[in-house]
């Protein structure tokens, strides 16, 4: 069964296909550690809406919003189409995040946002 997973970068690796989608490194972490076969740092939030929303619980609704519109709008439409095609060809994707929490992060709209479009 195809899988998207998510998985926080500070845990220890559990296997699949691990691509960290954060557009900034997690920090304290090495490259060894992380143990990533990809890096979509362009499907990640803009800078700019990764500013205004502050991981700020509050904001999820609007920031989710904004942040689909980017993924089918914006100019990381060529690095979506990308990472839709790694997820069809895997089994099991881990989306890598860094952020403390799982609730409220990119990792889970982008994760949902896989699924419809698969």
């Amino acid at each position: 069964m195809d899988e998207i997973r998510l998985r926080r970068a500070y845990d220890a690796p559990d296997g699949g296909y691990r691509v960290l989608v954060d557009r900034l490194w997690p920090r304290g972490v090495s490259r060894a550690d992380l143990e990533l076969d990809e890096w979509a740092r362009d499907v990640a939030p803009s800078t700019e809406l990764r500013a205004w929303f502050d991981h700020r619980a509050q904001r999820y609704t609007e920031f989710r919003d904004r942040y689909i519109g980017e993924l089918e709008h914006g100019p990381a439409t060529d690095a979506v189409e990308q990472l839709l095609q790694t997820v069809r060809s895997h089994d099991d994707v881990v989306l890598v995040y860094a952020t403390r929490d799982p609730e409220h992060n990119n990792a889970l709209v982008l994760r949902d946002f896989l699924e419809e479009h698969r």
